[in-house]
């Protein structure tokens, strides 16, 4: 048997044949983004709503949307320079977001910042593509296209709510509130209790849901701390879950169009509500729910619930280090926090049903199962858990379509069903990904055939 090395000279060739495949698949790919944007920008224009080169026009020469969004972005790409050239990028963005804000108070405008980090980053990515070179050029680019990413997804997020509106007259709150009566309806009980509670833990929630992006910034800046001193990226980390997450799960939200317990069933339904009874009163059992028709100006985005599915996906990768080892005990308990205090929110605000959360938690294991560990191939043991999570996550929504009255009828049985799934997903998922702790020089072994 004839076995060619790397160094051989069937290797450099099978090199030099993977490496135009890989530029054509980048070219691809960054031809695909304004492509993109410029058809959002068309649907948004025919529409009448602010389209997503709009909004990122406000974020150079405006007044930004998010503030911290920018900021994220911008310290995700600086993962990819080097200590000194962090230092100047920051004091640039600092000095041109303290520019911005004071033009816009002597405006009599409100505060706002965001300017900067995006002007920084584009600047970076452009410095870094015509001037450097090699590794530092490399790693440059990869960490500023990160960084971009995650400020673009939120763009093309906003335009997609809107898409779900206008696609989708009618939501299916009628169903799924049938359906959430089989766990108890979790949103009506944490909901009084947030209540309870008072306004210091209603704000701590309220920043915690609404700051999840700056959380996955902080883990993945600390998955990514040793790109520029190894040359290497992990072959895993967070980021690229949030955006495959973001790219897979509103499209649920046009299949299963969800507004949530305090539109369909309490105040801020402007109307069009069944009823003001969240979260003082479960409404009654009706045992022929139809599509309820409801207004333009609120997004049909509760089913799954994505704040669920991306705060699971943070515990999970705080969970332990690119070696396998436990990953510090800050992180750990930082990230079971974030997850808490976010499913406490979702439920607590009104903005889920519990059904909601489950359909999330699914669809992250889901995904997770598909990006994870990429250097073990597609064997049999990530088709299952895979082929699993997507079984489970259309029957979830099937079940909340169709059998909506009799979980209602029977929430015990109906409850233990569904849980039973999530939980059953869930231990394939630890078996799979967690009960044994997994060496990078395993990894390395199982990768190297396959380069040869």
């Amino acid at each position: 048997m004839l076995v060619e090395y790397p160094g051989s000279r069937a290797g450099s060739a099978v090199s030099r044949r993977r490496v135009p495949r890989t530029r054509i698949r980048v070219v691809a790919a960054v031809a695909a983004v304004p492509v993109l944007l410029i058809v959002l920008q068309g649907v948004a224009i025919w529409q009448g709503f602010e389209g997503p080169l709009e909004s990122l026009g406000r974020d150079y020469i405006g007044t930004p949307k998010s503030m911290s969004v920018p900021w994220a972005g911008l310290v995700l790409a600086l993962v990819g320079i080097s200590a000194r050239r962090r230092l100047v990028a920051v004091g640039v963005a600092a000095a041109i977001d303290v520019a911005w804000a004071g033009v816009r108070l002597l405006a009599g405008e409100p505060f706002a910042i965001g300017n900067g980090p995006v002007i920084v980053l584009t600047g970076l990515a452009l410095v870094a593509w015509l001037r450097w070179s090699g590794t530092e050029r490399r790693d440059a680019l990869h960490a500023a296209a990160l960084g971009a990413l995650l400020v673009l997804a939120t763009k093309v997020g906003d335009v997609w709510l809107h898409v779900t509106v206008i696609g989708r007259p009618t939501v299916l709150d009628e169903y799924v509130i049938l359906a959430d009566h089989a766990l108890g309806d979790p949103s009506w009980v944490l909901g009084r209790a947030v209540d309870t509670l008072g306004p210091v833990v209603y704000a701590v929630l309220h920043w915690v849901y609404i700051e999840l992006p700056v959380a996955a910034i902080v883990v993945a800046v600390w998955q990514l701390r040793r790109v520029v001193s190894s040359g290497r990226w992990p072959s895993h980390y967070l980021v690229r879950t949030f955006l495959v997450l973001g790219l897979i799960g509103p499209l649920v939200y046009v299949l299963f169009p969800v507004v949530g317990p305090m539109f369909a069933y309490g105040p801020d339904g402007n109307g069009l509500q069944l009823g003001n009874y969240w979260p003082g009163v479960v409404p009654p059992i009706d045992r022929n729910p139809l599509p309820l028709p409801f207004d333009a100006a609120v997004p049909r985005n509760c089913m799954p619930s994505m704040h669920t599915a991306w705060a699971l996906s943070v515990f999970l990768h705080t969970r332990r280090d690119g070696d396998g080892e436990p990953a510090p005990r800050w992180l750990r308990w930082g990230g079971a926090f974030w997850l808490l205090a976010t499913l406490t929110a979702t439920l607590g605000f009104g903005y889920h049903y519990g059904v909601d959360l489950v359909a999330g938690a699914v669809l992250c294991l889901t995904v997770e199962s598909a990006l994870r560990a990429p250097e073990r191939g597609w064997g049999w043991f990530r088709i299952r858990l895979v082929g699993a999570g997507a079984v489970v996550l259309a029957t979830l929504l099937l079940s909340y379509r169709y059998l909506a009255v009799p979980m209602a009828e029977y929430p015990v049985l109906a409850g233990t069903v569904v849980l039973g799934l999530l939980a059953g997903l869930a231990a394939a998922f630890h078996a799979t990904w967690f009960a044994t702790a997994r060496q990078p020089e395993q990894a390395v072994r199982e990768v190297e055939p396959v380069a040869r």
